[in-house]
């Protein structure tokens, strides 16, 4: 019985002390679990704790544990007041972290921002007199303040369709202004862009911007003039040619287009009167009128024609002798309509006299046997006015008709072909002419042709055939050969 007990004494000892062993591993665990000294699972570190050589192994391990350093970090085996409590404590010093962040960097930034305004208003002051001085400067030369000191005229040469650029690139080179940008920069200020004249200028150095560009934009400071003489009896394409041979156009055809456009109309009420454009070469043959004229050089054919029919409407007032030496004042349409013609069948008349007659007294009686052929020329046996000026209109002579239409050229102007007036005027007839056109002078004749020119262009005249003939015979003409050319009718 002794033995027993004292077996089951032993056993009861073991069992008490492995119970220890036990209590002691699980207070150990729970403190190092907070800590976060394990990385083994809870099933793991129980399972070395089967027999008590693995709770002796523990206990030494366990002692070398706590020696390790302390961690923060909530660990899932913590209580709820203890993960509260780190977290509280955490969130405290993250504050307090932030709070001391934010303060480094606001000093920072009101650092940078004296920085900042130091070099910004370094950058303004220094930007402000460079402005300054840039306007300074500018107005000075804007106001010619700069150029009083040795004034001198100088000739500028404006070239055609001028831009900005160039009109301060050229006065610049001329010593007229010193800062092209601020020309420009004023010229863009007040509207002045464009409007600049082609042409020479003869301009002084100490103007100020306003007065240059008021100068520059004004034909009637250009030296660039040429004197054109448009004399009587000029066809359009001998204007044409003449005007470009002087500078005056530049584009022949382009000047041509023109007097062929409508664009004239609206300002002069007499080619309104003008309704068979379709069938002339030209509808403003006969308006152009002769005259000694001041153009520019390169001037543009629109302005060109607008200088022709100005004249053409002062000059065409006619002063008519009435009683006592007195001059009434009339006009080519009124006398026209007295007449029974229309303002441009007398300008066709006149045009025919203009090109057909010797001298003025030889107009008159060349109006009277044109109107004659007019009023009854077919009851005698002459339908058309079989005038020669006519044959190659809108050329003079034959010489002229260009090559490519040479061969099968047909005027429908040709009164040799056609009866009657032709579609319009073949020239440009002046007053005299226009006068003779409205005024024949009184006679039957139906016939005229002219001696040569070796004997004075005389004029002879007949009332028939016959008489024609006759003088014919007596200037060595045949009959059988007209040439109407030589003729003159």
């Amino acid at each position: 019985m002794s033995e027993d007990l004292r077996s089951k004494s032993g056993e009861q000892s073991i069992e008490e002390t492995r119970q220890k062993k036990m209590q002691e591993f699980k207070l150990s665990y729970d403190h190092n679990a907070i800590r976060g000294d394990y990385d083994e699972t809870p099933a793991s570190r129980m399972a070395s704790f089967s027999d008590e050589s693995s709770v002796t192994s523990y206990s030494v391990d366990n002692t070398s544990l706590k020696r390790k350093k302390k961690n923060n970090e909530i660990n899932s085996y913590s209580d709820s007041d203890t993960r509260k409590r780190i977290e509280r404590d955490s969130k405290k010093e993250l504050k307090q972290q932030r709070k001391e962040e934010k303060k480094i960097e606001k000093l920072k930034a009101k650092r940078n921002r004296r920085i900042f305004k130091l070099v910004w208003l370094s950058m303004v002051i220094i930007l402000g007199v460079m402005i300054a001085q840039y306007i300074l400067i500018g107005v000075h030369d804007l106001l010619a303040m700069n150029r009083t000191d040795n004034p001198h005229t100088v000739t500028v040469s404006i070239p055609a369709d001028p831009t900005l650029d160039d009109i301060a690139d050229i006065l610049k080179d001329k010593g007229v202004i010193e800062r092209p940008a601020f020309f420009k920069l004023y010229a863009k200020l007040t509207s002045n862009v464009e409007g600049f004249r082609q042409g020479d200028f003869k301009i002084d150095t100490n103007k100020d911007y306003e007065a240059i560009i008021n100068y520059l934009q004004s034909n009637v400071n250009r030296t660039d003039i040429v004197t054109v003489q448009i004399t009587e009896g000029m066809n359009l394409l001998e204007i044409a040619d003449s005007l470009h041979q002087n500078g005056v156009i530049t584009d022949v055809q382009e000047f041509l287009n023109e007097c062929n456009s409508t664009r004239f109309d609206e300002d002069f009420a007499f080619l309104k009167n003008i309704k068979n454009t379709d069938k002339r070469y030209y509808k403003l043959e006969g308006y152009l009128f002769p005259d000694t004229y001041d153009f520019y050089l390169g001037e543009e054919p629109a302005a060109v024609i607008t200088k022709f029919l100005n004249n053409y409407e002062n000059k065409i007032t006619l002063h008519k002798e009435r009683y006592f030496g007195q001059k009434e004042k009339t006009t080519v349409a009124e006398e026209a309509k007295k007449a029974g013609y229309s303002t441009d069948e007398i300008l066709t008349i006149a045009s025919i006299i203009q090109a057909e007659a010797a001298n003025k007294e030889d107009m008159y009686y060349i109006s009277s046997i044109l109107h004659n052929r007019l009023d009854y020329g077919a009851e005698s046996g002459v339908s058309q006015l079989n005038c020669d000026c006519t044959k190659y209109y809108p050329y003079r002579k034959a010489e002229n008709v260009p090559d490519s239409v040479k061969s099968n050229f047909a005027s429908r102007y040709d009164t040799n072909t056609f009866d009657g007036l032709p579609p319009g005027p073949i020239c440009n007839p002046g007053v005299e002419a226009i006068k003779a056109a409205i005024n024949p002078v009184e006679s039957d004749y139906l016939y005229f042709c002219h001696d040569t020119a070796e004997n004075g262009s005389t004029p002879m005249y007949a009332e028939t055939l016959e008489g024609h003939e006759y003088n014919l015979s007596q200037i060595g003409k045949a009959q059988a050969e007209p040439d109407y050319s030589e003729w003159g009718w």
